[in-house]
């Protein structure tokens, strides 16, 4: 999601009290907190890490634990974005799902935990999820507009807010430069399209095309193993459906797309916060998505933004939407 737009929504959440995450806040807010260590920083780490199996890598940036055979989620827990990419190994290769916040070297990461092939596709091109796509050879996409804009990086003064002392827990990491910080450009070599198989090995991932808070946002289904990789159209936080591309309707339509495989899921794996999530959770999004949509829920307004709370999520929409 637009650094932008996190900021916006952030504040909203935190001026209503509406149960949103707490690093959802801006990094102007947390500097201003008494304390030299950000708020979010001492609700870490999250318990739900607790029950997962830790591995152990080189990198003291990234964590990474696997969630089930042949997955892993590469977590980013010191900056307040807790972004999550996910690495899928089959037989013959890999596939990782989002490269990050570019921030410290995903590539070197995912090549410790597997010696296959690794190509990337992006859940969707928000500059928090292709932070390090410049470092891989494969990279597959969907052919948009949007996408084909964002190819071209992120320049420093759109994503210099990442890279502010507040925003980090445990400090800024020393190779970075945060006068100078930016996403690089990358170039999608294969085009994917609704509907389209990726065959690691043994491993088949079917892609969901699912619009509503990106243009080209994507969901990745192993229909064999009950897994869906909901990207940022579901996690357990402020869900954001406002800004450039943002679409309320279809984020209704494609909520429901994704609450009518439930059936057959046993673990939704989203792109921030918290990796494991249960899949009855994505029943509740369609109806809040359906319900905020007929306007029979009330939400609590600021400014120009209108935050819905359902518990362990909640939806950021723009006013009259």
């Amino acid at each position: 999601m637009s650094l932008v737009h996190r900021i916006i929504a952030a504040c909203a959440c935190v001026l209503t009290a509406v149960g949103c995450r707490l690093n959802a806040q801006t990094p102007t807010a947390r500097a201003a907190q008494a304390s030299s260590v950000p708020a979010w920083c001492a609700k870490l780490p999250r318990p739900e890490y607790a029950q997962l199996e830790r591995v152990p890598v080189a990198s003291t940036w990234f964590e990474v634990y696997r969630v089930d055979s042949g997955v892993y989620a590469i977590y980013e827990p010191h900056q307040w974005q807790e972004v999550i990419s996910w690495l899928i190994v089959g037989s013959k290769q890999a596939l990782l799902f989002d490269t990050g916040m570019g921030l410290e070297d995903i590539h070197a990461v995912a090549a410790s935990l597997t010696k296959l092939p690794i190509e990337v596709l992006n859940s969707h091109t928000h500059h928090d999820h292709v932070g390090d796509d410049w470092r891989f050879s494969k990279i597959l996409g969907v052919d948009d507009p949007f996408t084909r804009r964002n190819e071209g990086g992120y320049p420093h003064a759109e994503v210099a807010g990442e890279v502010k002392a507040e925003s980090f827990c445990g400090g800024v990491p020393a190779n970075i430069d945060t006068a100078t910080y930016h996403v690089r450009l990358f170039h999608i070599g294969t085009v994917v399209r609704d509907g389209s198989r990726i065959e690691l090995g043994g491993r088949t991932l079917e892609v969901l095309r699912v619009p509503g808070h990106a243009p080209d946002a994507l969901a990745l289904l192993d229909r064999a193993h009950g897994l869906l990789f909901t990207g940022d159209t579901f996690y357990e936080g402020p869900i954001y459906v406002f800004g450039k591309g943002a679409d309320p309707a279809a984020f209704a339509r494609s909520t429901a797309r994704l609450a009518a495989l439930v059936p057959g899921l046993k673990k939704v794996l989203a792109s921030h916060n918290v990796p494991v999530s249960d899949p009855a959770l994505l029943l509740k999004l369609r109806d809040a998505a359906n319900a905020v949509q007929r306007r029979s829920v009330t939400g609590t307004r600021d400014g120009n933004l209108v935050t819905y709370a359902f518990g362990r999520f909640s939806l950021v929409l723009p006013s009259g939407s």
